[in-house]
């Protein structure tokens, strides 16, 4: 077993029958259907195919429950390799990840990655390779300081009138570029009275106006402790707006049900900032999610991270941002990477990022247009970027320079 295994035992509480004897390859065919033609219950041909393949007695009902989904997640490598082949840097990395972020992947996200290359984008999100047990000077464990700002536990006050509450530690996928990859996993859970004391100091400090729930995962929370804690928050009146940030759409999409969002939508203003990485994560599945979520009324934004091999191209950003506003997902953040230890292989300059903005600025609507920002190191919180438009600037006018690279006056007086 590996570093997650007290929380696989935790969540698995029914086998996996997994094993076929046939070596053809699943189809990636998906079937499309209008936002108006969504069945109830969706399943691409490729999820059918893995699951016919590896889960032989596990009828539709059971693959569409989340609960399931996260009590099959493949956590070991033992588990991987029942359903695929693994390279010498992915077997390396995972037999040294004690102490280290888990590994955990739905079996529904599994089934996009399984026959893949071992370079495929989605399989680099979540398999980790021995480049990740390499350190830099630069990394650190916290790079954004975020217990130097938490006055109590799952607090973290850094801006000034909105906080960040880490509700929980579990993801259903732990993605390998984690910012949190320090306390993720490690199923250091809130009790009750952390809850509680979380709740008092938000009351306390009436200048919040703005909670985003995190984590972890919060919507790996049970829909009655999600109802507890939203309660919770929208009984305090000087709190306008809650925000949910989650992947769940991404990586388990059968979590997103009429229930829950029934019971977030008790709670509006309720904002949920998504998280995407590549074109490849809008599946049908996907889709279904996000759409769910939008007819429900909440405004939905995506934070994308720059990775190096995985969207780190003008062509794969453009195409990804224009599938989430496809989606009504509204892209909101591009972030450079944090600088967590052993992401060195995911991390490409700034300049790259500025480059990717400026190929999009002006070719693309800008809706799907994000802005992009570093997390800086220390604390110092989110620093927007802009490639350099300006050419000068005094008294008289502005001299700017468009997209197309045409210089444009405006006067100052």
């Amino acid at each position: 077993m590996n570093a997650n295994s007290n929380e696989a035992t935790t969540l698995r509480e029914e086998s996996r029958l997994v094993g076929c004897s046939s070596d053809e390859e699943p189809g990636a065919e998906t079937t499309i259907f209008s936002q108006n033609e969504i069945p109830i219950q969706l399943v691409s041909n490729r999820s059918t195919d893995f699951r016919q393949r590896f889960f032989p007695l596990t009828t539709i009902d059971s693959w569409n429950d989340w609960k399931w989904q996260l009590r099959n997640a493949f956590t070991s490598i033992d588990d991987l390799k029942k359903i695929m082949k693994l390279s010498e840097k992915e077997v390396m990395a995972i037999n040294n990840l004690k102490g280290r972020l888990p590994l955990r992947i739905t079996p529904y996200f599994a089934s996009l990655i399984y026959n893949t290359k071992f370079s495929d984008p989605m399989r680099r999100n979540v398999i980790p390779v021995v480049e990740e047990l390499l350190t830099h000077t630069t990394e650190q464990s916290d790079p954004l300081h975020e217990k130097s700002f938490s006055p109590v536990k799952g607090i973290v006050h850094r801006y000034p009138d909105r906080v960040l509450f880490t509700v929980t530690q579990v993801c259903s996928n732990y993605c390998r570029y984690c910012t949190r990859s320090h306390s993720v996993g490690k199923l250091d859970k809130l009790g009750r009275q952390d809850f509680e004391k979380a709740f008092s100091y938000i009351a306390a400090h009436r200048e919040v106006r703005d909670v985003l729930i995190s984590g972890g995962d919060p919507l790996t929370l049970s829909d009655e402790i999600l109802d507890y804690i939203l309660s919770n928050i929208r009984k305090i009146e000087h709190v306008e707006i809650i925000r949910i940030g989650t992947r769940i759409p991404v990586v388990l999409p059968q979590r997103i049900t009429d229930n829950l969002v029934n019971i977030l939508r008790k709670y509006h203003p309720l904002f949920i900032s998504l998280h995407f990485s590549h074109p490849a994560e809008v599946t049908d599945e996907c889709a279904k999610a996000c759409i769910k979520l939008a007819d429900g009324g909440f405004p939905l934004g995506s934070q994308t991270v720059l990775l190096k091999g995985i969207n780190d191209n003008v062509p794969v950003m453009k195409e990804l941002m224009h599938k989430l506003l496809k989606i009504r997902v509204r892209p909101y953040y591009l972030y450079q990477c944090d600088l967590i230890p052993g992401s060195g292989h995911f991390r490409t300059t700034v300049k790259k990022g500025l480059e990717i903005i400026k190929g999009l600025r002006g070719y693309t609507s800008g809706y799907a247009v994000p802005t992009f920002v570093v997390d800086a190191p220390g604390g110092g919180g989110k620093i927007p970027l802009l490639p350099n438009y300006v050419v000068e600037h005094n008294d008289e006018k502005i001299v700017m320079r468009n997209y197309k690279g045409v210089l444009c006056e405006y006067p100052e007086k």
